[in-house]
């Protein structure tokens, strides 16, 4: 590691050295750090513990939110990466499980960890054994724990580490078996607690409400303490996760020195179609190369695996001193792989890694010189929690943004004041969604029978659902409440993270390999017989795809053309929940229902040139959902020159960017929502684009879009139309999921229509 760094320098010194340069400098000045005492109510075993670990200072935020939960109040500490939040849960925590291990009968005081990830679990339990308390037996229960480990665990561990995963599957159905543990359960933690947004938030935020009700049942009623990076509203989202009112803390206390934080645009590339702007992968590795060649430790951000390997192999291969050690690390490694990783990372050996955000959540990992973020994370709250992996040890650091050719990384270059003026976003989730809280209902009846008591957990909607569910011969209704009526699990039919089907396994047909997966919603358009796949870096072509057992056969080969699959998509408008009439414009939000089919897919030479179209069988899915669409009158597009020839290719392109903008205005990414537009829809009578939520049942993400319309399509706009290229790129128009080859687009028409809406929002009536 670099005895002395000098953020400043080591950013001019890459400025002008390749291809891209910098747009914008901001320093990010230091904080003073602001002390607390030590509450005389931390069990002395704790204490002398963490004291002996070298903490010897605890920071005000730290006090106040070890205070609350101590004193039963629901919390969510919000504060900056590397502010000790662990901490502010930790000492209560193991002050209540300690404490509860001298109790003269019983089992004592128990308490339950949660995080996103089998690998945050570990490093807390690993931090927690290295105190050596004697009177905490805390315990990893994962999926990855041996049989014979989980009879120990469920008898004697007073702190169990976990995931909602696991405790929606086995703890929460088996719980009659864990009743000792429920019944002492004082403590629960929910860490990095923004994480939970969206459909996944969602079933968190039900499984939270399942595991309170279990725990009611045998007389128990923990405290709930989450920990969050800085989001929007922090209490607001605690409290729908938890289902009851929680108290948030949010002044970091805690010491920062300065951060220099640089913009940094890729450079353009000649190809066939005319210069676009090069890939993000490439160019974060240019950099990462210069400055681990310069001595600076540096972690590399990458939204993917493939980016991921492919940033530590170029890194490797140019560097200076090829002996210098880079490494990559993301899920799918095993967990001795990833520890041993963390420790180098730590010990300095490692001088650079490229990672997925597995390392943007709390591992410890200290003491980066620089951080360097290859395309936009999903979210304000992603991007500053993986900057703050730089500087962990007290010294200023270096953040490098690299913007990929995305409309909305287009745009924040370009607008530096937006993204380091603009504020977290929320975190959405909609716990009242019915496509999510039946199954819940269904695992809550599993566990023991639902009463129309239980809308203290569920809310008002329960006895319909339940009723429906009972229709269906899922649940039997009696006097005494809703029934499990079969022989299986509920739970065992419910994924958190996505309850879009198994998996498709990608298998090497020589050798039966498992190369990886894809989800089951892109299976169709990905894998599909004949497809094009590449996996790290090597070409395989797909030979059969097999949707009963979720597997696609694949040999080795490069057939020297790329696959496009092609689908058709149209929506209809189940009911108009709030609409605006703003002159020609008519803004709208509601229910929809999408219906898609994937038809058959393209072969492309390298130049773009097709040179084969090839027709698919598969079914048409429908999904209800929920949206915002608007419409103009064609004579308005007319007379601003988008007339009938241009209409389709100018909506289409308009709709792409809208897409690529929305999670400006709402935490998401664009993967989780979809458009449609038309040039004349039934529904309407008029032109017409949609953009929706691709989840059923919606996940409110549409609905920020039609709250905060003006800013939504203004960013837009100005992302299209600054762009630099000529006819329209992945940058502005272009869609990397477009199920029609992203055909017809026009760049020009989706710069009139965009300005046509914006003006009539902006409009002063």
């Amino acid at each position: 590691m670099s005895d002395v760094f000098n953020p400043a320098t080591a950013v001019r010194r890459l400025d002008g050295a390749g291809t891209g340069f910098l747009t914008h400098i901001e320093t990010l000045p230091g904080r003073e750090a602001r002390p607390a005492s030590w509450p005389d109510w931390i069990d002395p075993q704790v204490e002398a513990a963490v004291r002996g670990s070298g903490i010897s200072t605890l920071w005000e935020h730290q006090r106040r939110a070890a205070d609350l939960v101590h004193n039963g109040v629901d919390t969510v500490i919000s504060t900056g990466t590397a502010s000790g939040k662990s901490l502010g849960y930790q000492l209560p925590m193991l002050s209540a499980v300690s404490a509860g291990a001298s109790a003269p009968t019983g089992r004592g005081a128990t308490a339950l960890y949660l995080a996103p990830t089998k690998a945050l679990a570990a490093d807390q339990e690993s931090r927690i054994r290295a105190w050596a308390i004697p009177t905490v037996r805390a315990a990893v229960f994962d999926g990855d724990t041996p049989r014979d480990e989980r009879r120990w665990i469920r008898d004697h561990a007073a702190l169990i580490l976990s995931n909602p995963d696991l405790l929606h599957h086995t703890l929460l159905p088996t719980h009659e078996r864990w009743a000792s543990f429920f019944r002492a359960l004082q403590v629960v933690v929910v860490d990095e607690c923004h994480q939970y947004r969206g459909v996944f938030g969602t079933h968190v935020s039900l499984v939270l409400r399942r595991l309170r009700r279990v725990a009611a049942r045998y007389g128990a009623d923990p405290v709930f303490v989450l920990a969050s990076a800085t989001i929007a509203e922090p209490a607001v989202h605690a409290s729908a996760l938890v289902g009851r009112t929680v108290t948030a803390v949010t002044d970091d206390a805690s010491p920062r020195r300065p951060l220099t934080f640089g913009l940094w645009r890729p450079g353009m590339v000649d190809t066939p179609q005319g210069p676009v702007q090069r890939g993000a992968i490439a160019e974060t590795a240019d950099l990462m190369t210069r400055l681990v060649d310069d001595g600076v430790q540096t972690l590399a951000f990458a939204t993917s695996r493939v980016g991921v390997e492919r940033v530590a192999d170029t890194v490797r291969h140019h560097l200076t001193e090829p002996t210098t050690q880079v490494a990559a690390y993301r899920g799918g490694y095993l967990p001795e792989e990833r520890r041993e990783l963390e420790r180098d990372l730590r010990t300095g050996r490692l001088r650079g890694i490229a990672a997925t955000n597995a390392l943007e959540l709390g591992i410890d990992v200290s003491g980066l010189d620089a951080v360097i973020v290859a395309g936009w994370p999903g979210t304000t709250a992603s991007l500053w929690q993986q900057v703050g992996r730089a500087g962990r040890s007290g010294r200023e650091s270096l953040a490098l943004f690299v913007a990929a050719d995305d409309p909305l990384d287009n745009f924040l270059i370009s607008h530096p004041e937006e993204l380091f003026g603009r504020p977290v976003e929320a975190a959405v989730i909609n716990p009242e969604n019915p496509h999510v809280l039946a199954p819940h209902l269904a695992a809550a009846a599993y566990e023991m029978a639902l009463t129309e008591d239980d809308c203290e957990y569920f809310g008002p909607s329960l006895p319909s659902i339940a009723d429906t569910l009972a229709d269906a011969k899922i649940l039997r209704r009696r006097p005494r409440g809703w029934f499990w009526d079969r022989d299986d699990r509920p739970g065992d039919h419910v994924n958190l993270r996505g309850d879009m089907g198994s998996p498709v396994a990608i298998v090497e047909k020589r050798t039966s390999r498992v190369l990886g997966t894809v989800d089951a919603d892109r299976a169709e358009s990905t894998v599909h017989t004949g497809a094009v796949y590449v996996h790290q870096g090597l070409t395989h072509v797909v030979t059969d795809f097999d949707q009963e057992n979720a597997t696609a056969e694949v040999v080795v080969g490069d057939p020297g053309w790329t696959t496009w699959a092609s689908a058709d998509s149209e929506f209809e408008i189940a009911g108009v929940d709030s609409e605006r009439s703003l002159g020609a414009l008519t803004w709208s939000a509601g229910p929809i229902v999408v219906r898609r089919q994937v038809t058959g897919f393209l072969r492309r030479l390298p130049t773009g040139e097709v040179i084969g179209q090839h027709p698919l069988d598969f079914p048409v899915h429908t999904l209800r959902t929920r949206g915002v669409w608007w419409t103009l009158p064609e004579a308005v597009l007319a007379a601003a020159g988008v007339g009938e020839d241009r209409l389709p290719g100018a909506l289409h392109a308009a709709e792409h960017a809208a897409i690529g903008l929305l999670s400006y205005v709402a935490q998401s990414d664009r993967w989780d929502v979809g458009g449609v537009s038309t040039a004349l829809h039934r529904d309407t009578g008029l032109p017409t684009i949609v953009v929706y939520d691709g989840f059923p049942g919606g996940a409110g993400i549409a609905e920020r879009g039609f709250a905060d319309a003006k800013r939504w399509i203004g960013a837009t706009l100005d992302a299209v139309s600054r762009c630099r290229c000529r006819t329209g790129c992945p940058s502005c128009v272009q869609s990397p999921k477009c199920g029609n080859g992203n055909e017809p687009l026009d760049k020009d028409g989706a710069v009139t229509v965009l300005r046509l809406v914006l003006d009539e929002l902006s409009a002063d009536r």
